[in-house]
């Protein structure tokens, strides 16, 4: 169970997680986490959420972001807006660590979807890539279709971004 100051890692990707508002804390309305990529982490697939908008805004390093195709470089102090149903993934193809400030709304239970991702990992029950099995990631994309989508899987809506 999330709560606050509680950290999370995913050493397939090099991710960490530390939670700073948790959707019980919010009543729903919001996750935010600060959440860390060690140099040259893996590309996640590309995905969508189809009732969710997310913000992250980079307090140290830089990521790249896969946002409709297009490959964009985000740096410290960028702030980028992904509305709900558009395709996106980012990841850290620096030299250096990569933070950023995410924020996640409405929560809905992406907290648990983080953590039993990360969990499998760790628990080194997924492949070099960090992803489950085919059974296992049926299961997972039937318990959290609302919070998690592969853009494989859907077209999903092309949404606009804002970045200031």
């Amino acid at each position: 169970m999330a709560y606050k100051g509680k950290r999370i890692t995913n050493p397939a990707n090099k991710q960490t997680i530390e939670f700073v508002t948790t959707s019980k804390e919010s009543k729903g309305r919001l996750l935010e986490m600060i959440a860390s990529w060690e140099p040259y982490s893996i590309k996640p697939m590309e995905h969508y959420h189809p009732y969710q908008d997310e913000q992250f805004d980079v307090l140290d390093g830089e990521m790249s972001l896969m946002l409709n195709g297009k490959t964009y470089i985000l740096q410290k102090g960028d702030v980028v807006k992904i509305p709900a149903k558009t395709v996106h993934a980012m990841w850290n193809h620096s030299d250096n660590k990569a933070v950023m400030n995410w924020k996640v709304s409405p929560a809905l239970h992406t907290e648990f979807f983080l953590e039993t991702g990360m969990g499998l990992v760790a628990d080194g029950k997924t492949g070099n890539n960090g992803m489950p099995g085919m059974l296992q990631t049926i299961l997972l994309a039937q318990k959290y279709r609302k919070e998690f989508r592969r853009a494989r899987d859907r077209k999903a809506t092309k949404g606009n971004y804002v970045a200031y």
